[in-house]
């Protein structure tokens, strides 16, 4: 298998890094943070084509793969964007393969363009990271729906103007079966959005439905079947926000080399130290590691096998964390105390790697994810020799 970029993967790496470095550095950042334009350049990246990158062109995308996207998500982690393009991306592409040919012609056009922007919203408070856990109920009313509950931290939620909501119409809390996807609009009355900054700077929203009337045309892919789905969607977040761990880190890394070339003691640079430049080789490879881990998530989502992909993903997860704690903990130290004030991007570059690795799962629920995976197929494996 060649693992080299071909040569549109070139290009796009490099329109990607001349993007952020001409429009996109951390001054730039921080303007549109404390401005609160959090999806400042959200119409650049339309035009740039990178919201279209993972659509077939007869969708009007591009034609691209997680590989592509991963390439611009390295970019903005470099940059420490605030655009959900994440969030976007992931409820987009979801949206893409579980609807109706008619509701992705009503939806997807404005969504490629920059017109519209989607979240997924599946977590709720006391779920801990259970993907099926769900206490939002979808309850039919003749040929409509009534949907009553919360969703907590909606990635993007706060710049979306459509959700695609996790609702139980069927089971109980943390059954599997029974759940179903439902397209709702941002201005819906009975719809509550509360919008609120993280200490990452990305921010987030919470949902709150009092007794939310759609129609059944809201209703997206199967009925009491989107389990699958979401779990898919959340593997395709473990492989986009690795690979923007990896552009925060590789950042982090460069930062902090220039900073022990630059600064001086005994009129020597820091980085004269033997045992410094020692923990500087710690860090590259960590975010070599990483990088080769989120390229190989990123393939892996093309599996055949669902078992396959989600044990390649949580493998990816909790080597990614691994390194990005590392790598953040380092740079923090090596800066000393000015590693954590605001005026230096290193604390940001580290308050968003600690936000990523506490993101669609910790590596202690990974873990537990591959356990599962590894005894069910042990036992499949025993049933099919008789044992």
């Amino acid at each position: 298998m060649d693992l080299n970029y071909s040569e549109e993967q070139n290009m796009l790496r490099e329109s990607v890094a001349r993007f952020v470095r001409d429009r996109y550095d951390f001054a730039q950042r921080q303007q549109c943070l404390s401005a609160g334009e959090g999806a400042a350049f959200w119409s650049r990246f339309a035009e740039l084509g990178w919201l279209a990158i993972p659509f077939s062109e007869d969708q009007g995308g591009i034609g691209g793969g997680a590989v592509e996207v991963g390439i611009v998500m390295e970019g903005l982690g470099r940059a420490l964007a605030l655009e959900p393009y994440l969030a976007h991306m992931v409820a987009t592409q979801l949206l893409a393969r579980v609807a109706k040919e008619s509701v992705n012609a009503r939806h997807l056009p404005a969504a490629l363009a920059g017109e519209s922007r989607l979240a997924l919203a599946f977590s709720e408070a006391g779920g801990r990271y259970h993907p099926a856990f769900c206490t939002t109920s979808a309850s039919p009313l003749g040929d409509r729906y009534v949907i009553q509950g919360a969703k907590s931290v909606v990635p993007g939620g706060q710049h979306a103007d459509l959700y695609l909501v996790v609702a139980r119409t069927a089971g109980q809390a943390r059954d599997e079966h029974g759940l179903t996807f439902f397209l709702l609009e941002r201005d819906h009355p009975a719809l509550r959005v509360r919008e609120y900054q993280t200490n990452d700077g990305t921010g987030a929203a919470d949902l709150t439905f009092e007794q939310l009337e759609v129609s059944g045309d809201a209703r997206i892919g199967e009925l009491h079947g989107a389990y699958a789905e979401l779990e898919w969607a959340l593997d395709l977040g473990v492989a986009y926000q690795g690979w923007e761990a990896v552009g925060a880190m590789s950042a982090l890394s460069d930062a902090t080399l220039e900073y022990l070339n630059t600064r001086k003691q005994f009129g020597k640079p820091l980085g004269a130290n033997q045992a410094l430049t020692h923990r500087m080789v710690d860090l590259f490879i960590a975010v070599e590691e990483s990088r080769s881990s989120v390229l190989r998530a990123a393939l892996a989502m093309d599996a055949e096998s669902p078992t396959r992909r989600r044990r390649e993903l949580s493998l990816s997860k909790i080597a990614v964390d691994r390194c990005a704690r590392f790598v953040g903990q380092t740079a923090v130290q090596l800066h000393g105390a000015m590693g954590v004030t605001n005026e230096l991007p290193v604390g940001h570059y580290f308050k968003r790697l600690t936000a990523i690795t506490a993101t669609f799962g910790d590596s202690e629920w990974h873990a537990r994810r591959i356990h599962r995976l590894d005894s069910a197929s042990s036992r499949e494996a025993g049933v099919e020799h008789g044992h």
